[in-house]
């Protein structure tokens, strides 16, 4: 009877609201199928009109165009995949040039912006709210055009004959391996290895007396302790310094030697880096700010100067508040930089829209695209995450 009164209560299918939920949901899932089963067979029907149905094939062909900046050997008689390499690393180098650039100058800003002193308080503060609130595309053209306002290159300014500016860019000393650089590499390796012994066996120690410390920086000084110590004796045993700095000579049309910096790649660096600072700079700041002020009361109350307290108390605490936000800078900061097109930088963006115009293989470049861009931002999120749960508090 239970049993019975059970199933003539039983609340019907289309009045329970979880069914109800599920059907919703699986009828949703089908039209957003049809929407794009429709949108792609519309996009093939056309592109077969058009005789331009998508192929990878074109990776393989010569590319025939010159890239006027790489890191890598390239010339046109390359193949178009080749080229789009040249573009991916031209987009990283400035990426990850940039965000350590902008990370130091917008730590250095955030904490001007809680000095005690009210002139650097307030050029910090004046600094940030110009700079963000200014177009990144227009910072970007302005740092170009200044650059193209320097001298010629017979004209350039010389800076203690280490750094030149043109308006090509710039040409700087820039060290470079001598003929004792091999027996130099042993003392390299040492001093890795020391430095890595060193900072496993200072962690290992901190975590068995259950304490803080501080093994990193320690750890560094070693490794350049003994790469210093291997660079003197390579020079008293050789004769010759390892390692020379390459300095540029002007010749009769432009430098010869040295590093030079072409003044697209200059304007993109320092637009991206003045820009992405300036955000930097905000999330540092809220992030010291968010810590609880009796912690620098008890710092005070141990004896600790300002310098100590921000190092040693607050600032690792604020690590944890920053890290989050931080890292949508960083990824902002290499998507950003895809505006380099405005100023001839040849980046990922800009050869992959010339191999787009000379193929008209449109899908397959955009999809390229996607999914380098994709793929660098997924890199920067999985560091920055790791770091993030690594300097997380661990509750017991």
């Amino acid at each position: 009877m239970a049993t019975e009164a059970r199933q003539r209560t039983a609340t019907p299918f289309y009045r329970d609201s979880r069914s109800i939920a599920s059907i919703l949901q699986v009828g949703f899932a089908i039209a957003v199928m049809v929407g794009l089963w429709l949108l792609y067979t519309n996009m093939m029907d056309g592109l077969r009109r058009a005789n331009l149905l998508p192929s990878f094939a074109f990776l393989t062909q010569p590319a025939g165009f010159p890239i006027a900046e790489s890191v890598i050997p390239y010339d046109p008689t390359m193949n178009y995949g080749q080229a789009f390499i040249v573009g991916v690393i031209n987009t990283l180098r400035v990426a990850v040039t940039g965000i350590i650039l902008a990370t130091i100058l917008g730590l250095f800003l955030g904490i001007c912006r809680l000095s005690n002193n009210w002139l650097l308080r307030n050029a910090a503060l004046v600094y940030v709210e110009i700079v963000r609130n200014v177009p990144l595309l227009l910072q970007l053209i302005f740092w170009f055009l200044l650059t193209k306002a320097f001298p010629r290159v017979q004209e350039s300014i010389n800076l203690g004959g280490l750094i030149y500016l043109h308006n090509r860019g710039l040409t700087m000393a820039w060290p470079e391996a001598h003929a004792s650089f091999t027996e130099w590499t042993p003392w390299l390796w040492a001093g890795l290895l020391l430095g890595v012994a060193y900072y496993v066996a200072r962690r290992i120690q901190f975590v068995r007396r259950d304490r803080p410390g501080i093994a990193l920086p320690w750890a560094l000084l070693l490794v350049a302790g003994t790469a210093l110590a291997g660079f003197v004796a390579t020079r008293l045993q050789t004769g010759d310094w390892p390692v020379v700095l390459n300095l540029p000579e002007l010749q009769r049309f432009n430098f010869t030697g040295g590093l030079a910096v072409t003044a697209s790649f200059a304007a993109l660096l320092i637009g991206l880096v003045i820009y992405t600072a300036a955000f930097i700079s905000e999330v540092v700041r809220s992030g010291i700010q968010a810590v609880n002020k009796g912690q620098r009361e008890a710092a005070r109350a141990l004896g600790l100067t300002n310098g100590q307290t921000l190092r040693l108390v607050i600032f690792p605490q604020a690590l944890r508040i920053i890290i989050p936000p931080l890292t949508s800078q960083y990824l902002n900061l290499a998507k950003n930089s895809s505006l380099a097109v405005a100023i001839a930088y040849p980046d990922l963006f800009y050869v992959g829209s010339t191999i787009n115009n000379q193929t008209g293989q449109a899908v397959p470049v955009i999809l390229m695209l996607m999914g380098s861009y994709l793929v660098l931002s997924l890199l920067t999120s999985l560091v920055m995450n790791w770091y993030n749960r690594r300097i997380q508090l661990v509750e017991r």
